[in-house]
């Protein structure tokens, strides 16, 4: 008999979470004891954005998703237990916004994400 896999990521509903702009849906895929960690040029990695569980991290998700702005899934690989996804986003007045994700899954749900982002002054 083999080993189980545990239940798989579902790259489809991240895709259509960040495509679609909606908070909860991406919410769903977050475990209850998640964190998450922002770097970028106001949060430096020595002093990065910490949210932790899901419900600060859905706060976070709610303001960047309700924004004017687009938002695409350019790559995303996943491998074993580890998810990495590049967004690209642009605002309506053409600045534009490029973030790189990895995240740590356990039994399908994320537990760890670091986001690191950069955009246009």
């Amino acid at each position: 008999m083999g080993i189980a896999a545990g239940p798989a990521f579902d790259t489809e509903a991240l895709r259509r979470g960040i495509e679609g702009h909606s908070a909860a849906a991406l919410l769903s895929l977050y475990a209850d004891d998640a964190e998450m960690r922002v770097v970028d040029r106001n949060t430096q990695p020595s002093h990065p954005m910490v949210m932790h569980g899901r419900e600060k991290i859905g706060e976070m998700l709610a303001d960047v998703y309700s924004r004017d702005m687009t938002h695409k899934m350019e790559q995303c690989v996943v491998q074993g237990d580890h998810v990495a996804f590049t967004e690209s986003c642009e605002y309506p007045d053409g600045v534009k916004v490029l973030s790189q994700s990895m995240m740590s899954l356990r039994d399908g749900k994320i537990v760890d994400h670091t986001l690191l982002q950069a955009w246009d002054e």
